[in-house]
C-alpha cells in the first residue's frame, strides 16, 4: 500500500491537486481521506461557542481517530470515515465507508503537525501558494460552501494567517515534494500520477 499525504495552507489548492490526480484513476484504485472529516464534534456546545472554534489549530482535529483509521486501512481493514457539517460544526450520524486500496491519499492543512501521520505517509507533499491567492480562494469557498459572508471570512483570516505561520508553514521541512502554484502545476501533478501508476502496476 502507498500512502500519500497532501498538505498546504487553507486555499492553497490541495483539493484541486487531489481532483486532478484522481482524473487519472478510479475510486476502485485510489481511496481518499480528508482531514476535514475528522474535526471534533461540537454538538455538545452552543451555536455561539461553535462560531469561535479555531479550525486552523491542531487541537480542532481528532487525530487519534484519524491515525487509527489510517492504521486500519494499512492492515487491510475498512473504516467508517466521519461526515462533518461545516455550517453547523457538528459531526453527522452518517459515515462514509472507505475500503482499503493500493493507494490512499490523505489531504488536509494540519496533517503533518502530527508525527504519527507523518510516519504513516510514504510520500509527503506540500501544496504552496501565495497568501493573496489563498485569501481569494478562501473567500470564494467559505461563501459558497460554508454560508459565510465576505466580511466574516476576511475578519476570520487574521486567525487563519496566524495559524498558517505557526503550524502549517513549518511542516514544509518534513515533506518530500513541494508543489508551487497548486492545481495549476501540471508537471508536479503528472509526477504524482506517474508515481501512483507505478505502484498500481506492481
Amino acid at each position: 500500500m502507498l500512502i500519500i499525504g497532501i498538505v498546504g495552507g487553507s486555499g492553497s489548492g490541495k483539493t484541486t491537486v487531489v481532483k486532478e490526480v484522481m482524473n487519472s484513476f478510479s475510486a476502485a484504485q485510489v481511496a481518499i481521506l480528508s482531514q476535514d472529516s475528522y474535526y471534533k464534534d461540537s454538538s455538545h456546545i452552543s451555536e455561539e461557542e461553535r462560531r469561535s472554534i479555531n479550525f486552523d489549530h491542531p487541537d480542532s482535529i481528532e487525530f487519534n481517530l484519524l491515525v487509527n483509521h489510517v492504521q486500519q486501512l494499512r492492515k487491510g481493514i475498512a473504516i467508517e470515515e466521519p461526515v462533518y457539517d461545516y455550517i453547523t460544526s457538528v459531526r453527522l450520524a452518517a459515515t462514509n465507508n472507505i475500503e482499503p486500496k493500493q493507494v490512499i491519499i490523505i489531504e488536509g492543512i494540519l496533517l503533518f503537525t502530527d508525527k504519527r501521520i507523518r510516519e504513516l505517509c510514504d510520500i509527503k507533499v506540500f501544496v504552496d501558494a501565495e497568501p493573496d491567492d489563498r485569501l481569494i480562494r478562501i473567500i470564494e469557498r467559505d461563501m459558497q460552501e460554508r454560508g459565510r459572508t465576505a466580511h466574516q471570512v476576511i475578519e476570520r483570516y487574521t486567525v487563519v494567517k496566524e495559524m498558517h505561520v505557526q503550524f502549517i508553514e513549518p511542516t514544509k521541512r518534513f515533506v518530500d515534494v513541494i508543489i508551487p502554484q497548486g492545481g495549476e502545476n501540471k508537471v508536479a501533478i503528472h509526477m504524482l500520477v506517474a508515481t501512483i501508476r507505478q505502484k498500481l502496476m506492481q
